[in-house]
């Protein structure tokens, strides 16, 4: 009878923990809406092949005391620029700069509006982010000298994990829960992808720019001022992969442009999706 007991405690247990866990988090996107807001061309240089910048499937699951973060895009991963040579070495790709931006409060007023510099846009008030977890091929000590030097008041919340692990397709990363804290259901998730820039605008953290016109590594289809969204492909709609969700991309990054005047400029407001 005892030992029936035990065995009974032990599954309640084991139960009440199951039902405590965090389930994993998966958001589909639609392929071959890597335009930004419908218009935007990639670069002309042949390291950019199509589909680069094309997520795919985004994957948010607990890993003990960690939570890891993986982001699918439409083609293989790649290392053209042989990051692993640089000094100090890169993290084994070359292209892409994700950026995931989680809303862990949901809470108006709580949270940063502004995205990191260089991406041009914004979150409205009711869905601030509260964390953002950088991505990039970029050694560690580079990544974070940038988000030091060049977005200082966002700093404390912005989490450089210490290793981006390459796999296929897909990019992962692991973040403590020290840093990120537990998730929870109605977290809010939005990924911005992007293309790592060596040689950045003095203002910008390591993105690459999208112009009017396209140039060996610069993106086209946009503005040569400094109001369009420099983010080639987001989560929108649902988060289901449907086709129009697309459209819903288009339709976020959507932004209007005052000449010189960047103070009229209307920057592109972009969704955080909750689960």
């Amino acid at each position: 009878m005892r030992r029936l007991s035990l065995c009974v405690a032990l599954v309640v247990v084991l139960s009440a923990s199951r039902a405590l866990a965090f389930d994993p988090v998966v958001f589909e996107d639609p392929t071959g809406d890597d335009k930004g807001n419908g218009s935007y061309k990639y670069p002309t240089s042949a390291e950019y092949k199509a589909g680069s910048f094309d997520i795919a499937k985004v994957e948010i699951k607990e890993n003990g005391d960690k939570v890891d973060f993986t982001v699918t895009m439409k083609t293989q991963i790649e290392d053209p620029w042989k990051s692993k040579n640089w000094t100090p070495p890169g993290q084994g790709f070359s292209l892409q700069f994700i950026q995931v931006y989680v809303d862990t409060d949901h809470k108006a007023g709580s949270g940063h509006k502004k995205t990191l510099p260089g991406i041009n846009v914004l979150f409205d008030d009711a869905s601030a982010w509260d964390k953002a977890i950088l991505m990039s091929p970029q050694p560690v000590s580079r990544v974070k000298m940038e988000v030091q030097s060049k977005a200082k008041d966002l700093a404390k919340d912005v989490i450089v994990p210490s290793a981006v692990r390459v796999k296929g397709k897909s990019l992962t990363v692991s973040v403590a829960k020290a840093d990120l804290g537990t998730p929870a259901a109605g977290w809010g998730y939005q990924v911005i992808s992007q293309s790592n820039e060596g040689y950045p605008d003095a203002e910008d953290v390591l993105t690459r720019d999208v112009n009017e016109v396209e140039g060996e590594h610069r993106f086209g289809g946009g503005s040569d001022w400094d109001c369009d969204p420099h983010a080639i492909d987001i989560l929108a709609g649902q988060g289901r992969g449907k086709a129009d969700e697309a459209q819903a991309q288009y339709d976020a990054l959507k932004y209007t442009c005052a000449g010189s005047d960047l103070a009229k400029a209307k920057q592109a407001v972009v969704p955080m999706l909750y689960r």
